[in-house]
């Protein structure tokens, strides 16, 4: 993990430059980021444009380093195209899925390529499932699909308790994206990773459920 392609490169620096001039002019800020009211008034560029737009440097930072770390493996698996794809639609899906969630909240908005990024790490779980992953507290590897199953809980949790800043519907539509997209794009994993496709599917069923009975 960690070896900048030109690809990648090529996303980071999109995301930099952007956020850069959202940083220092106000007007493109507004004028590009999520916003529910602006997106039913038919802007629905804002979708796209708002993943490649942060709140601040840290937010900026933390996304391009995590998409550093994960990209490889979804290149070396699908190739460019394939992350150029998986980045794109898991960006658009997170949107949708806040969209969805947030259509009569006119004066939603948000701003990241969060979505995005949780697409890649979640297709990289799938493509590699037997990966271990190091978090900056906990000092023994954790398993990746313990990782992914937990990264999706901890959102729909941050979903129904509605109470911080973070877009964690966002988060979580992009995982999903990341997840079904794949599967798309290999669907012999259905064969090879039969256990772990069903595994990293609980919180998408958990979802749809609370969904469903109203408790989302």
């Amino acid at each position: 993990m960690g070896d900048l392609s030109i690809i990648t490169a090529i996303v980071i620096g999109v995301n930099v430059l952007i956020s850069i001039k959202g940083f220092n002019d106000y007007s493109f800020f507004k004028k590009y980021k999520f916003n529910t009211g602006a997106v039913r008034r038919g802007e629905q560029i804002r979708v796209l444009s708002s993943g490649f737009l942060h709140v601040s440097t840290s937010h900026l930072f933390f996304n391009m380093l995590t998409l550093y770390f994960f990209a490889p493996i979804v290149i070396s698996f699908l190739g460019n195209w394939g992350f150029v794809v998986i980045y794109l639609g898991s960006l658009i899906l997170g949107n949708l899925l806040s969209y969805y969630f947030h259509k009569d909240e006119y004066h939603y908005t948000a701003v990241g390529a969060s979505g995005a990024v949780s697409g890649i790490l979640y297709a990289a779980i799938l493509l590699y499932p037997d990966m271990s992953l190091y978090m900056f507290f906990i000092p023994v590897p954790i398993p990746a699909y313990i990782f992914g199953i937990g990264y999706l809980l901890y959102s729909i949790y941050g979903m129904r308790a509605n109470n911080d800043n973070i877009g964690h519907d966002a988060h979580f539509g992009g995982a999903v994206g990341g997840y079904v997209i794949t599967l798309l794009m290999v669907p012999a994993l259905f064969q090879v990773n039969t256990l772990m496709v069903g595994l990293l599917a609980i919180p998408i069923v958990i979802l749809f459920i609370l969904n469903k009975t109203g408790r989302l």
